[in-house]
């Protein structure tokens, strides 16, 4: 019986190194939903806030470029407005002014003016630099959020592969506990080396439960990149395309091309140049064109003091021609006294005054027009033209110095990650060669503990020389992915 319970455990230590058991199966339908690297950026360029907020710029960017548009457009006002006035008179001087009626009166208006001028030229070509450079820096932005959440990405792929690792090191371990166990039962063991495969398999635990712990928390900050809550059973797909062979000479080239940072600052000294522009247009004149109408009714509150007004007033003025013409027809003169006689106040007069008031208040009675133009040449107006050329002169420099900081990070940034890549690639073939020594170590050390040669703190020093191996090889199999990653980021585009 404990022949057959030495030749098991011997059995299980000796199978747990196969190749596929080293790095970490593609997720199955069975295992839950499973997130494919395409997939994740896809959710984040529709959920992450931090790009939506850079989307958001585009519409500040178009209402700048529409209000520039606007400047070649007149500006059209129009006003109606009311009032009352007490019938009140005003006296000066013993002399009374005003209507005694109360008055109700409206009034609108209508004027357009335009502005021309070489300034609104250049500011609209600056303003439409601004929205290229605003383009520029959402498709940064874009870049930026799939470059985090590639490594964020890949940053799960790593943990669960290091917690299937794990996972297989506690079988090893537990497989060396049952040896340990068979091999003091037929007496070519001892207590001593069970127990320290004891607290290797309880070691080995802790390990493998803080790996599954840390997959699931990489998988939440995976989620917290792409902007969403994490969902439960979500399974990362391992089946990541090996990166191209890639020329650096090309990869510069595309990125002076391609990254969006360096085309937004370029945008914006074509900003700053049409500013500058801006500014010496103070030098030259400018047109302006104006043009308005205006109307207005009004009514009295009480019509029949209008009606009394009209008929004491003709029954004065009949008086006066009466009296005018009964004189010239004393002195035998022509007169027109029977006209005078016949001025009587009728009812198509009353008719007319209310018809007349009806009018307000919507009826209105037109002002003249006026139109008007003027050429303004300014002379001086104390240096401040001078301050803004100097200011825009200083912007545009800026800009330029901007530019050219941001041309060498670009160059330097490629460089490094080009090399970075390689030397990633390099080291995954050495790491992959230190693997296998250290798993064939392993082997012969298992197959030396079997037969005594060794002690079990050999064979754990084994096991740990094998793991830190397996380790390296699986960080080093996703730094060659981490520096492709950092290589798109520097081009500012996708290189596959």
């Amino acid at each position: 019986m404990r022949l057959h319970v030495l030749a098991l455990a011997i059995g299980c230590a000796g199978g747990m190194y196969t190749p596929a058991a080293l790095v970490a199966q593609t997720p199955s339908a069975a295992q839950g939903n499973v997130l494919t690297l395409a997939d994740a950026l896809t959710l984040a360029r529709r959920n992450n806030p931090a790009l939506a907020n850079s989307v958001n710029a585009r519409r500040t960017a178009a209402a700048n470029v529409r209000a520039a548009n606007g400047a070649f457009l007149p500006n059209v006002n129009s006003s109606f407005g009311g009032g009352y006035r007490e019938g009140r008179q005003t006296f000066f001087q013993g002399q009374g002014f005003g209507s005694t009626n109360d008055q109700l009166s409206t009034d609108a208006s209508a004027s357009t003016n335009l502005n021309l001028s070489l300034g609104a030229l250049n500011d609209r070509r600056a303003v439409k630099a601004e929205q290229e450079a605003v383009e520029s820096d959402i498709a940064a932005a874009e870049v930026n959020v799939r470059n985090n959440v590639i490594n964020q990405y890949l940053t799960a792929l790593q943990a669960q592969a290091n917690a299937l690792l794990q996972d297989t090191l506690l079988v090893t371990t537990t497989a060396q506990l049952q040896l340990a166990r068979a091999r003091l039962q037929v007496g070519s063991g001892t207590q001593l080396d069970v127990q320290r495969a004891e607290v290797a398999d309880g070691q080995q635990r802790v390990a493998a439960l803080r790996a599954k712990n840390t997959a699931q928390v990489e998988i939440v900050r995976l989620f917290q990149q792409i902007g969403m809550p994490p969902i439960a059973g979500t399974t990362l797909d391992q089946n990541l395309p090996a990166p191209p062979t890639l020329e650096m000479q090309g990869v510069l080239d595309m990125a002076k091309r391609a990254n969006p940072a360096l085309g937004a600052l370029k945008q914006r000294e074509e900003s700053a140049r049409r500013q500058l522009s801006s500014a010496r247009s103070g030098y030259y004149p400018s047109l302006s064109l104006q043009a308005g109408v205006s109307a207005f009714t009004n009514r009295f509150t009480n019509t029949n003091q209008l009606i009394d007004q009209s008929r004491t007033s003709l029954l004065a003025q009949r008086g006066s021609c009466i009296r005018t013409e009964e004189v010239r027809a004393r002195l035998q003169l022509a007169n027109n006294l029977a006209i005078c006689e016949g001025l009587t106040f009728t009812s198509a007069q009353e008719q007319a005054i209310r018809t007349s008031q009806g009018k307000y208040p919507f009826d209105f009675t037109r002002n003249p027009y006026s139109v008007s133009a003027s050429l303004s040449l300014p002379l001086f107006n104390g240096f401040r033209r001078e301050q803004q050329i100097e200011q825009a002169s200083v912007q545009r420099r800026n800009a330029e110095n901007n530019t050219r900081t941001q041309e060498l990070r670009v160059t330097a940034d490629v460089t490094a990650a080009w090399l970075q890549l390689n030397t990633a690639q390099q080291t995954v073939t050495l790491q992959e060669q230190n693997v296998r020594t250290a798993r064939t170590t392993l082997s012969l050390a298992q197959e030396r503990y079997r037969v005594g040669a060794i002690s079990l703190v050999d064979l754990v020093q084994a096991r740990g020389d094998y793991e830190r191996a397996e380790t390296d090889r699986i960080t080093a199999v996703y730094d060659v992915q981490r520096a492709f990653a950092a290589l798109e980021n520097a081009v500012g585009r996708p290189l596959r």
